[in-house]
């Protein structure tokens, strides 16, 4: 089953998803991802996402094959530009910027990856991207010169993933940024869950176990966890309890 397809089904029996976002920037030797893939397997993550808003180094490929030779989990590239495309991956959120204004991260980006996808092979997946405000300058707002929706308007971020969807987008990813202050509110997450059929992604901030269910209960389908498990990889299985026990719940009803 393709990764759309899987999203879209786990949507529909109303169970969650979580993935771990791995920054290529943050990995000097591959050999650094042993710890963090067999925590992974562990506690059943469902995705690696691969990507970051910069990307100085020149390990992305290395990553990608050091996570696909030792885990069975799929790797999603989460790219901040053209240039982060490596075809051993499963997948790409093929990402349109509809935060924000700047035609780069609209379609430019995209017309320069669109051959090199369709010679990869790999699944594309056309991806509403909003950034939401979480109290400080991210690196993807600064990179991507663009201002964040304001986390106090929800029916703006409504109406935003409302018209990515109607342009044929196939998934709504709302994101705090890496490193943020603050989590994706849940007033915020739910007005986008109410407004949009397509399976919802929220990043950023969620340092905690019960900031993970606040996401979950909000409409959340797939929760990413990043920055936080440099210090703490502990919390990848306090949180993954939560997933697994939401995901139980349902399949008991």
């Amino acid at each position: 089953m393709k990764i759309l397809e899987s999203l879209n089904s786990r949507r529909s029996q109303g169970k969650k998803s979580i993935a771990v976002l791995i920054d290529p920037d943050k990995i000097s030797d591959p050999a650094q991802l042993d710890p963090l893939l067999r925590l992974a397997t562990e506690n059943c993550v469902d995705f690696f996402f691969v990507g970051g808003s910069l990307v100085t180094t020149s390990n992305l490929s290395q990553v990608v094959a050091t996570i696909k030779e030792n885990v069975s989990i799929p790797v999603v590239l989460f790219p901040g530009s053209a240039q982060q495309i490596d075809p051993q991956a499963d997948g790409i959120l093929f990402l349109s910027l509809i935060s924000g204004r700047n035609p780069d991260f609209l379609i430019g980006q995209h017309v320069l990856a669109a051959p090199i996808l369709k010679n990869a092979g790999i699944e594309v997946m056309p991806t509403g991207y909003m950034l939401i405000n979480s109290g400080k300058i991210t690196s993807v707002a600064y990179v991507s010169n663009t201002t964040p929706i304001p986390e106090d308007k929800y029916s703006l971020a409504a109406c935003t993933a409302m018209a990515g969807e109607m342009l044929g987008l196939k998934i709504i990813y709302l994101d705090a940024g890496s490193g943020a202050e603050r989590e994706v509110n849940k007033k915020m997450i739910a007005a986008v869950r109410k407004s949009v059929d397509v399976p919802l992604i929220v990043g950023g901030g969620i340092n905690t176990p019960q900031k993970a269910v606040n996401a979950l209960e909000a409409g959340a389908d797939l929760i990413v966890i990043g920055n936080v498990l440099e210090k703490s990889p502990e919390l990848l299985t306090e949180i993954a309890e939560k997933v697994y026990d939401w995901n139980q719940t349902v399949s008991a009803k």
